[in-house]
């Protein structure tokens, strides 16, 4: 820092500890100690009307290349890695220098800067590790601000609370057991290029901030993104790529093992998901070696000292006291009779353990103290010494047993250590007996029952039941207004038509508990269901519906978000969506290490696990699909990671599992509707010029507004190419608005003939007629009769039927009618004969639909062939309806 001597010595705000200046010591001042050089000394300089010192030397900064106080960076290194089938620039000591670690990630023009922060002070034990992970897009990354009053960044949006989600889970399998500092990562896409994906470089820059920081951490981490274009598997695509593609895999693993997988395809088989997996695991492995050796050579020492495991005594006390109820109350089939027979069994080893004190076994440990007693000796003869005493003399050493002083542990330690019991006790049950809690093999199903109908005025619905596990599935279907608006860094508005809103009240589990925004939890499981279900939909120019359905889970004993997943097919079904084919979802579990309770050594896959099981278990794997392919699938891992031959493993018995589903699924009773809910709104498609969308709205949208308010219809939506969707509740309402519609953005041309037309306003200079809905031309009063008219009153009146012709359309596209052009030569001559008398509202229904004729008998529009094919006609010659002279008619 540059300053005045004045400023130096009295505005600095620094508090870095003082040292000799260059400038003292090149005249020979001294500094008295470490102070500043004195202001007289300063000035002294001859010849310097203006003049500038550093007033502050950071310790830390070497006095070789000190140059006008710019600020060095020693630490700032910069590095590039492999990611995928391109590389990065990784940096650190640059930026957030304070905290743990701190990176920046460059991909393209995407940088995403992750910080790792850990509290000095462990918390509290818990069998939850502390790790917080927070992500957020910056609208700063592509030069936007954020929308709504405060101008700034809000709360966190779904989909980056879904990948706050894939940087937690991959992290939390490498960490230690019995790490409790609360451990903070942050992480911010500082700037978007629009091509290169933020998400997988979020996950992988946590990855290397975590390796480079204090956190004892086991294993590097990364994640790449797979997507499957034009046939061939591409690592890491581009934004614009994947929208071609056919697969969206995500990916983290160490250099070892697969950690997570995520995503979604269109009905892929297991064995190219697998191909997918395997490419992708490649890729991570280069880039966690990478990082392994950079975390290596620059990454700062790990906090192993801060783990703290309970007692190893602790285990085997908590065996002794429970193991026999214990494993007694883990065969209950119940839930609910299971969880309390396990929480009292808890309590009471828990009053034991830290209130009386466990009393170790004296026989087992020979708690006895050897006490002096002294004797007399009656005589010198020598003594048999009793069994179990010591001859020392004179003096007999008699034992005496000591009172046991009891153990006492910490609640903390003993609820840790009780849990992971109840764990290894399932595990056992299930690999050397064979049978889960249920009485299920490991390839069983729970039993089904699924039925649909049930809410009468909901547009569909459903319940599915699967053992414990019940969701409610309710679909509503609405037009364009009920799309959900995504706000991203894409800078478009992005709306979705369809969207899967997931539900998990504390109820379903039998609880109490705070209802309030939805968790990240349920975020991430309805996304999950949401991705499963929306590749069946149809297409919006098949079923121009936007979407929505509710699963709320009524009760919950494990895979709720896959019951969603059932139960939302169902209720699209019941609610008339015209899907593909039934798609249902399953989970899968795993225990790892079998040699340990007596099996082979070789992971047991378990299909439809409980929440016992998902709690206990090595693995929670989630897949949705058909009888033939993928759709949706997830997968945490709790152990050090899986390969390819377990995945494989679980998605064949995954597949088996699905096809059950289904089958169940097939019997449910009442079976879906497939057919549209008398309370679902109606929905017209129609197409009209581009040229015309503007006609149809009007100034600040008053046209469209006084369609909706005249017709009666819901809403009208208008795109810029021409379509128009009308949603109303009733069939009147919807053809009053297409006839509309179909009036104001028919394309007349001259000689074209209207009949039955009303009038409906007068001017002094003639009359106003409408020859279409909302569209009207004006006939003017030379027009109107053969002889001279004084007035057009004198005629007609408003609220006439007549028929008219076209005989001009100017510039402005106003059109000019006449009555005249239709009356036969002998009645235009000068015989003074008037015209055909007015068809009055007495003699005729002034409120039924007309229809223009174009004599050319060629289409000018999409309105036209519209309207022309909704009226029927009738045989009748004196009807309006018949054909007259060659021109059809329609009353």
């Amino acid at each position: 820092m540059l300053t005045s001597p004045s400023n130096a010595l009295h505005s600095t705000p620094h508090l870095w500890p003082i040292r000799r200046s260059k400038l003292c010591r090149s005249r020979n001042f001294h500094s008295g100690g470490g102070k500043l050089c004195s202001r007289s000394l300063l000035s002294a300089r001859t010849g310097a009307s203006r003049f500038s010192v550093r007033a502050l030397v950071r310790p830390d900064v070497s006095e070789n290349g000190d140059s006008g106080g710019a600020l060095s960076f020693p630490n700032h290194i910069s590095v590039k890695i492999p990611f995928g089938n391109r590389e990065i620039l990784v940096e650190t000591g640059l930026m957030g220098r304070q905290a743990s670690s701190s990176v920046t990630v460059t991909d393209g023009e995407t940088i995403v800067c992750t910080s790792v922060c850990v509290a000095d002070v462990p918390s509290e034990p818990s069998d939850f590790l502390p790790l917080y992970v927070h992500y957020q897009e910056r609208f700063s990354a592509v030069g936007r601000t954020s929308g709504g009053f405060f101008k700034r960044e809000g709360k966190t949006k779904d989909h980056e609370v879904l990948i706050c989600r894939l940087i937690d889970r991959p992290l939390r399998p490498t960490m230690p057991k019995g790490f409790y500092n609360e451990t903070q990562i942050l992480s911010w896409v500082l700037s978007y290029d629009g091509l290169h994906a933020p998400d997988a470089l979020a996950v992988t820059s946590a990855g290397i901030a975590v390796a480079l920081s204090e956190v004892p951490n086991a294993k590097a981490i990364a994640g790449v993104r797979v997507g499957l274009i034009g046939g061939e598997f591409i690592v890491n695509p581009t934004v614009k790529e994947m929208e071609e593609s056919q697969l969206d895999l995500f990916l983290a693993g160490t250099d070892t093992a697969i950690l997570t997988i995520e995503g979604y395809s269109n009905f892929l088989p297991e064995e190219m998901l697998l191909q997918a997996v395997k490419i992708g695991q490649d890729a991570v492995q280069a880039t966690c070696t990478a990082i392994e050796a950079l975390a290596k050579k620059h990454g700062k020492a790990k906090m192993v000292d801060a783990i703290r495991l309970p007692p190893p005594d602790l285990y085997k006390h908590v065996k002794e006291l429970a193991g026999e109820e214990l494993s007694k109350a883990l065969q209950i089939k119940g839930k609910i009779p299971r969880r309390k027979a396990i929480s009292s069994l808890e309590e009471k080893v828990l009053t034991i353990l830290t209130e009386k004190g466990y009393v170790v076994d004296e026989v087992a440990f020979g708690t006895t103290e050897a006490q002096p007693e002294l004797l007399e000796d009656e005589d010198e003869d020598e003594e048999v010494v009793p069994e179990g005493e010591v001859d020392q003399g004179d003096v007999h050493i008699r034992p005496i047993p000591r009172k046991p002083i009891p153990l006492l542990f910490s609640e903390v330690d003993v609820k840790l250590v009780f849990k992971e019991v109840s764990s290894k006790l399932l595990r056992r049950r299930i690999v050397e007996g064979g049978k889960r809690s249920d009485g299920r093999t490991p390839d069983g199903i729970r039993p089904i029952d699924s039925r649909c109908g049930l809410l009468p005025r909901a547009h569909g619905s459903s319940l599915f039941t699967r053992g414990e596990t019940q969701a409610l599935a309710v679909v509503t279907l609405g037009d364009k207004q009920m799309a959900q608006r995504i706000d991203n860094l894409e800078g478009s508005d992005e709306y979705k038509r369809f969207y899967l809103q997931y539900t998990f009240p504390p109820s379903s589990v039998g609880e109490v508990g705070r209802i309030g925004a939805p968790s990240r939890r349920e975020i991430g499981h309805g996304t999950l269901a949401e991705r499963a279900l929306e590749t069946i939909l149809p297409s919006d120019d098949d079923f121009p519906y936007t979407i929505r359905v509710e699963s709320t889970i009524l009760e919950s004993n494990g895979s709720s978000s896959m019951a969603s997943v059932c139960g939302g097919c169902l209720a699209l079904q019941d609610a008339g969506v015209p899907v593909k084919c039934s798609v249902a979802g399953i989970a899968m579990g795993m225990v790892w290490d079998t040699e340990e309770f007596g099996g082979d050594g070789s992971p047991l896959i378990l299909s439809d696990i409980t929440g016992a099981e998902d709690a206990s278990g090595d693995m929670d794997f989630k897949v949705a699909g058909n009888e033939d392919g993928v759709t949706a699938f997830q997968m945490d891992i709790k152990v050090g990671g899986i390969t390819l031959q377990i995945m494989e493993k679980a998605l064949i018995q995954a597949k088996a599992g699905r096809r059950h589903i289904l089958a169940e699924m097939a019997k449910c009773s009442p079976p879906p509707t497939l057919s549209l809910s008398k309370y679902a709104p109606l929905i017209h498609v129609m197409k009209v010029h581009p040229s015309k969308v503007y006609s149809l709205i009007g100034s600040g949208g008053k046209k469209v507004k006084s369609i909706i308010e005249e017709s009666g219809v819901e809403a009208i939506d208008m795109q810029d190419d021409g379509i128009v969707k009308i949603m109303a509740n009733n069939v009147a309402s919807l053809e009053r608005a297409k006839a509309i519609i179909s009036g104001l953005t028919m394309v007349p041309a001259v000689g074209d003939i209207y009949r039955n037309c009303e009038i409906k306003s007068m001017a002094p200079y003639g009359a106003f007629v409408e020859i279409a809905p909302g569209r009207e031309g004006l006939c003017h009063i030379s027009e109107l009769s053969a002889e001279w008219l004084a007035k057009p009153e004198d005629a007609y009146k408003i609220g006439d039927h007549i028929d008219v012709k076209l005989i001009e359309v100017n510039e402005k596209g106003q059109l000019r009618l006449s009555v005249r052009a239709l009356l036969p030569e002998s009645e235009t001559g000068k015989d003074g004969q008037k015209p055909p008398p007015p068809t009055s509202d007495s003699t005729k229904d002034k409120g039924s639909p007309r229809k223009y004729v174009n004599t050319s008998s060629k289409d000018r529009g999409a309105s036209s062939k519209v309207a022309s094919g909704d009226m029927p006609k009738k045989s009748n010659d004196e009807d309006r309806g018949s054909l007259v002279n060659g021109e059809a008619t329609i009353s």
